[in-house]
């Protein structure tokens, strides 16, 4: 299916500037977008590629000629759209955060788990090649057994009425960016967050700079930084028992895009494994050959989206609780139930 036919919901930026031209590098097909001004939707598709638009979203998941929909919406929609995009019988590809708690993603997910087609959440670095030397390094013991992530992932947001800085569209660094290196923490760690200690610097309605430390069992542990305060940045170092492993860019990576692995006594070996152009390509090219029947689905929702979901609620919850009155540390967020 290299021309899979792709619903969108929503003229969202990402759909823009990283979805589409993915779509176009993989041979694959957007035939339909909706959104809830029919004329700046028509606009849309003709400017980027879509075959045709429509007012509102229901008639792209009730449209035959879609075979998987894409999901840019603001975060409280993603659960409603999500849901009603399987019960049509469509293929999901929904952005992060799935949803905005952890019990909303369990109903999202009993949803999924009975669903004809698989559900994903749109962290696609888990299908990029780089992501796969990654997994292959730590696996032959290039650095030991790792311990310490420490990650970072910040952008500039300059504009007052960004979405991202806003209580009522589910926004704040945390969820926005801040999940990223959750998500690789949880696949790399294979364990789910048990604790979070945070500082961060808040807007007037949510976090727009964020330090935190999550636990993971086996005293494992991510260090992370997010925001919306500086330039792009999302440098990741793994540290582990005999080294330790840099990558420039983990979850949308370029050609060019650089992964060092330092050990000492040695010289650093700089990798460039990245091929696409586009960070969701890989990803593309997965769903296709699964509804086509050529592969198992990997990477899906129901495989990840509980334990970052967890570990998000964790350092939010550590965020906007207030510090000990007795201790001069930040409030700890202990194990959800």
């Amino acid at each position: 299916m290299s021309g899979l036919r792709w619903g969108v919901l929503g003229t969202a930026n990402i759909a823009r500037a990283q979805f589409l031209p993915a779509v176009r590098e993989t041979g694959q097909r957007a035939v339909l977008v909706g959104g809830r001004d029919r004329d700046a939707t028509a606009e849309f598709a003709r400017a980027h590629g879509v075959e045709r638009s429509v007012g509102g979203y229901a008639a792209v998941l009730e449209d035959p000629e879609v075979d998987a929909v894409y999901v840019p919406l603001p975060n409280p929609l993603h659960a409603e759209w999500t849901v009603a995009a399987l019960r049509a019988g469509k293929a999901v590809l929904c952005e992060k955060p799935l949803c905005l708690d952890p019990p909303q993603v369990e109903q999202v997910l009993a949803v999924a788990e009975a669903a004809e087609q698989p559900l994903w959440e749109a962290f696609v670095f888990p299908f990029q090649a780089q992501h796969a030397r990654l997994v292959e390094l730590l696996t032959e013991g290039a650095i030991g057994d790792l311990r310490e992530i420490v990650g970072s992932f910040h952008f500039e947001v300059s504009r007052p009425d960004d979405i991202r800085l806003s209580r009522e569209t589910g926004g704040g660094a945390l969820a926005d960016v801040g999940c990223y290196p959750m998500r690789l923490a949880h696949e790399l760690f294979q364990g789910t967050a048990e604790s979070a200690t945070a500082t961060a610097v808040l807007g007037e309605q949510v976090e727009v700079d964020v330090s935190a430390v999550l636990s993971y069992p086996d005293d494992r542990r991510l260090l992370l930084t997010c925001g919306f305060r500086r330039s792009y940045d999302t440098t990741t170092v793994l540290l582990g028992t005999e080294g330790s492993l840099r990558l420039d860019n983990p979850y949308h990576p370029g050609r060019g895009t650089v992964l060092e692995v330092r050990r000492r006594g040695a010289d650093p070996v700089l990798e460039k494994p990245t091929q696409d152009t586009r960070s969701f390509s890989a990803a593309l090219r997965h769903i296709a050959a699964v509804l086509a029947g050529e592969q198992a689905p990997a990477h899906t929702a129901l495989e990840s989206a509980l334990p970052v979901g967890r570990a998000l609620h964790l350092a939010q919850t550590a965020v906007s609780a207030p510090p000990s009155s007795d201790l001069a540390r930040p409030a700890l967020a202990g194990d959800l139930p």
